[in-house]
């Protein structure tokens, strides 16, 4: 346990702030699945408007440190690509 009086302040911090990025995550997570949802009914026009909101979900995600900047890149390029199957079948 802590005994300095920074050390209390800053364990105070950590916890509002794992608050703060559990809740970026789930967004960012809420995002995705609708993206993927739209992708699995097969509706094209969805899936490009669900993947649009996504996109400053997932970006903000990287920004803040709670997502690494080439795993949302890689994200969004596979959910690009699979939406775009969408167009040829």
């Amino acid at each position: 346990m802590a005994i300095h009086k920074s050390a209390k302040k800053r364990i105070r911090r950590n916890a509002r702030h794992a608050g703060y990025n559990k809740s970026r995550v789930s967004n960012m997570r809420s995002h995705i699945r609708k993206v993927e949802e739209a992708i699995k009914s097969g509706d094209q026009k969805a899936a490009q408007e669900a993947l649009k909101a996504a996109q400053p979900a997932i970006h903000k995600t990287a920004a803040k440190g709670l997502l690494h900047k080439k795993n949302a890149s890689r994200k969004l390029s596979r959910l690009s690509a699979r939406i775009k199957l969408l167009k040829k079948k």
